[in-house]
């Protein structure tokens, strides 16, 4: 029993990307892009919780199939290292802004 993934890059990027004409400010694109990080990390959160109860079940006996932890663990992890990439392109972004001259 192997879940799809939900996320395809196509969907991630329309969400983000502003659209023409739509009068949307500065402030309202960054609250869109905060609340699509927090959905983010609300997601990493609930795949990190989902493998925790997965490795107590595996240490209890109760799971029979090892692939889906295997499977949730390695989803969880390829989370967490894209949620510390952007984390790294974002500070270094931020950094840039603060070296330049006005």
């Amino acid at each position: 029993m192997i879940d799809k993934i939900s996320y395809s890059p196509l969907n991630i990027m329309s969400s983000v990307q502003p659209k023409d004409n739509s009068g949307e400010g500065a402030a309202d694109l960054g609250k869109r892009f905060g609340s699509f990080l927090n959905d983010a990390i609300t997601n990493l959160n609930t795949q990190q919780q989902q493998v925790d109860q997965l490795n107590q079940s595996f240490i209890k006996g109760e799971l029979s199939d090892v692939h889906q932890l295997t499977i949730a663990s390695e989803k969880a992890s390829l989370g967490l290292e894209l949620t510390v990439q952007v984390r790294n392109k974002v500070l270094e972004a931020y950094q840039e802004m603060m070296r330049m001259q006005l």
